[in-house]
């Protein structure tokens, strides 16, 4: 058997890419278009582990201008979980970007945010925990993850 995806649902397009690409640094392997079933999907992937991908599925608004499907608040899924080099960058640049850390990386290894669709994401330092540092070891938790 091998891994191939975990597809989470969508609701902006941009927003979800420029999380996942621009913040975390996840590349877009594939894109597929579906006219018929209103839909797209993009595949997304680490560096590391090209072949572990992330499928965004975006659902098109109806033509009629409604709002369309409610995919709440996402917590029934659990979350997505990534290693990263440097947990304090990884955080202070998601932050810069305008996201909310929600749990800090106060222990130097471990951090969680939530995607523009409230999908948790979990952040690993690599290898032994980072030195407590600040903002971050006095940071309280922020909302739910």
């Amino acid at each position: 058997m091998k891994y191939l995806h975990t597809m989470i649902r969508v609701r902006d397009l941009d927003a979800a890419l420029k999380f996942f690409c621009d913040g975390l640094g996840l590349r877009e392997m594939r894109r597929k278009e579906n006219e018929a079933g209103k839909f797209t999907l993009i595949f997304l992937a680490a560096d590391e582990t090209p072949d572990a991908e992330i499928e965004l599925t975006y659902n098109w608004p109806p033509a009629d201008g409604s709002p369309g499907e409610d995919y709440g608040s996402a917590r029934n899924f659990g979350h997505l979980a990534f290693r990263v080099d440097d947990i304090y960058a990884t955080c202070a640049h998601l932050a810069a970007m305008g996201v909310t850390i929600n749990r800090p990386p106060r222990d130097g290894h471990m951090a969680f945010v939530r995607s523009p669709d409230l999908i948790s994401v979990e952040l690993l330092q690599k290898g032994d925990p980072l030195a407590p540092a600040e903002p971050w070891a006095s940071m309280a938790n922020t909302g739910v993850w």
